[in-house]
């Protein structure tokens, strides 16, 4: 399998820009990310539900309240914890959805009620912000002090690029997947999942620059190591694939809500490594050799 980086990595580079240009101006718009519970705050009801239950149940019985966004969890024994969005007259809809699964559920008994603020939201937003931050410093030294400055700085972009796609996808996809905590936890799963590819194509490129030198290209030097990794990259991706879109198709939902946005990171973490990081490696040599060869002139 042929790929030429330095003739497509600026197409790979475009249609990247205009994914994020799309949900930019879908933001402005007012048709931005559609935040769940967990950012915008809500209502925690919990219930004993007098023994087991199904999640279906209380959705249903939900809906016949005009609620149907909700967060429904097992908590402690057969409690049953439902999170919904802030609604007026909450106190006359807890009684009416009460009536309502007593009805399936005769010895339900209500636990505690309480109102919760965006503030977790915002707390959640600052920590994941913070993760990736010093994720992203930690893996710069160490790429820098593995391999080079240029290859860490050209993997730590090509990480950002992966995060950006996501809140992309989030956005442009808004009325079918929510921004919640689940999807918090599926970004930091491929802040360290994607930068495994780009590791092992820039080890491949620096056993290849050692071997030819100043013989080709560094742009030549990219698309051979690219070529060189691809059966394992493609195998990897579509092994990990295969199992993620399962966990989609076969789990429950709260499954799906983590499994999508998944799907989404890993195949930007692979195109990024195979289409970007190694020519922003490559363009950032080409610069420091001119710089070089400039003031050598002067």
């Amino acid at each position: 399998m042929k790929i030429e980086v330095k003739d497509r990595s600026k197409l790979c580079l475009g249609i990247s820009a205009a994914i994020c240009v799309i949900a930019i101006v879908l933001s402005v718009l007012g048709m931005g990310m559609d935040l769940g519970i967990d950012f915008t705050g809500g209502i925690i009801m919990t219930y004993d539900m007098g023994g087991a239950f199904e999640t279906a149940d209380i959705e249903a019985a939900l809906a016949q309240q005009g609620i149907t966004e909700s967060r429904i969890a097992h908590a402690d024994g057969n409690q049953a914890q439902i999170r919904i969005k802030d609604v007026d007259n909450s106190d006359e809809m807890r009684i009416a959805l009460e009536e309502t699964l007593k009805e399936t559920y005769p010895d339900i008994a209500f636990v505690t009620v309480e109102r919760v603020g965006a503030v977790v939201g915002r707390d959640l937003v600052s920590n994941a912000i913070k993760s990736i931050v010093i994720a992203s410093i930690l893996m710069l030294v160490y790429i820098a002090f593995r391999f080079d400055l240029f290859s860490g700085i050209a993997a730590v972009l090509a990480l950002l690029h992966d995060v950006a796609i996501m809140i992309a996808f989030m956005v442009i996809f808004s009325a079918i997947v929510q921004g919640n905590s689940t999807f918090i936890a599926a970004l930091l799963t491929i802040v360290g999942y994607s930068i495994n590819n780009t590791i092992i194509i820039f080890d491949r490129i620096r056993e290849n620059e050692k071997k030819l030198g100043k013989s080709v290209g560094y742009g030549d030097i990219v698309s051979r190591s690219v070529n060189e990794c691809m059966g394992r990259t493609i195998g990897t991706t579509l092994t990990t694939l295969f199992t993620v879109v399962s966990l989609y198709v076969l789990g429950v939902e709260s499954i799906r809500e983590f499994s999508l946005p998944l799907i989404v990171g890993i195949i930007a973490g692979t195109y990024s490594s195979i289409g970007i990081s190694g020519y922003l490696w490559a363009m950032m040599m080409n610069k420091r050799d001119a710089a070089k060869k400039a003031t050598a002139a002067k």
